[in-house]
């Protein structure tokens, strides 16, 4: 999914991630960011929902605005910052999972704690 005209997910734009990206690059970014995120099972359970046929369009946007921050390197604290490279992610990942909460399913919390345990 690609941002239609006129989404523009705080001020970035085109310059997100397209669904496409966010698969690519989201399992390489949850596992460096893994430790600096309290939450990495939400984020996972959220990534499930954002890739969900089912999930409606306005929360598949939200999620899909915010993983593509996520996984995106140019963000405006750079993550490789040690400490604090992903304290704005965790700001928009925590926004918009409570923006979206009732569209996360038991069954993409079930399939988080699966893939977490496998990658483990």
């Amino acid at each position: 999914m690609t941002q239609g005209p006129g989404f523009d997910f705080f001020g970035f734009g085109d310059k997100l991630a397209s669904e496409g990206e966010v698969r690519e690059k989201f399992w390489r970014t949850a596992k460096k960011a893994a430790r600096q995120i309290p939450f990495m099972d939400e984020v996972v359970a959220a990534y499930y929902c954002a890739m969900d046929k089912d999930t409606p369009l306005r929360a598949k946007a939200i999620l899909l605005g915010a993983l593509g921050y996520f996984v995106l390197p140019f963000d405006l604290i750079p993550d490789f910052v040690v400490g604090f490279g992903f304290t704005d992610d965790v700001a928009v990942l925590t926004a918009a999972i409570t923006a979206v909460s009732a569209h996360i399913t038991p069954a993409h919390r079930q399939a988080a704690k699966d893939a977490l345990a496998d990658k483990g």
